[in-house]
């Protein structure tokens, strides 16, 4: 099965909707210097567009090409996004979405880049390359295995996420101790009535000169030698 993907470019011109007319000034030329493969300049250009109307949903499209072709796909991608949002036409729409799962296609996102071609044909069931691009990508969905490289990451997203509840709880426990410490010292001892002082100042002594008494009673016994038992 062959791997041809292909992403749909139109210069979508200016005139098909209407803007001011600084806007359509920067559009088409921005469109001439895409022509003339001079990307750098044709987004400065689109991105002077979009300064005037940032709703521009042509404008955003054409500086996501333009990005595109210099290899800038994070950036392209924020401005197909846009573009999707702002566009009301469908073949537009159709076409954004196509390039959205170009894109996901290439970065083998097969899953992201099947549902970017599903609301590409909702909006163009017509369009063969969109439905080869379609087919492709669920194939290659199914058959592909998963990325060990994107499974270490969540791997490793995981162990950090337990690492943080960890020191998330230990610092609660500690907080809780402290609590617990500080509320022992500010509460109330209970006073000592000089009342109950007496009374165990009295028991200490009858329990010393009972004490006293059975220790002179067991010297006046005779001596007994006792041997310990082996173990």
């Amino acid at each position: 099965m062959s791997n041809k993907v292909v992403l749909l470019i139109f210069l979508l011109s200016a005139s098909l909707i209407a803007v001011a007319q600084t806007d359509r000034d920067h559009i088409r030329r921005g469109n001439r210097l895409m022509r003339d493969t001079l990307y750098a300049k044709a987004q400065v250009e689109y991105q002077k567009a979009i300064e005037k109307d940032n709703t521009n949903a042509i404008a955003h499209y054409n500086l996501a090409n333009a990005l595109l072709y210099q290899n800038k796909a994070k950036d392209a991608w924020k401005e197909f996004d846009a573009a999707s949002k702002f566009e009301k036409n469908p073949a537009r729409l159709a076409r954004i979405y196509h390039n959205m799962g170009v894109m996901m296609q290439s970065a083998k996102q097969y899953d992201k880049a099947v549902a970017c071609y599903q609301n590409s044909l909702r909006n163009d069931p017509t369009n063969n390359q969109t439905r080869y691009n379609y087919a492709l990508a669920l194939y290659m969905n199914k058959h592909t295995p998963p990325n060990p490289d994107n499974q270490n990451q969540q791997q490793d997203q995981n162990s950090k996420d337990e690492k943080k509840d960890q020191q998330k709880q230990d610092q609660q426990k500690q907080q809780q101790n402290k609590k617990n410490e500080q509320k022992q010292k500010e509460e109330p001892k209970p006073d000592m009535s000089k009342e109950n002082a007496e009374q165990m100042l009295k028991a200490a002594m009858q329990d010393e000169k009972s004490t006293q008494e059975k220790m002179q009673r067991a010297l006046q016994q005779p001596q007994r030698k006792h041997l310990q038992k082996q173990w």
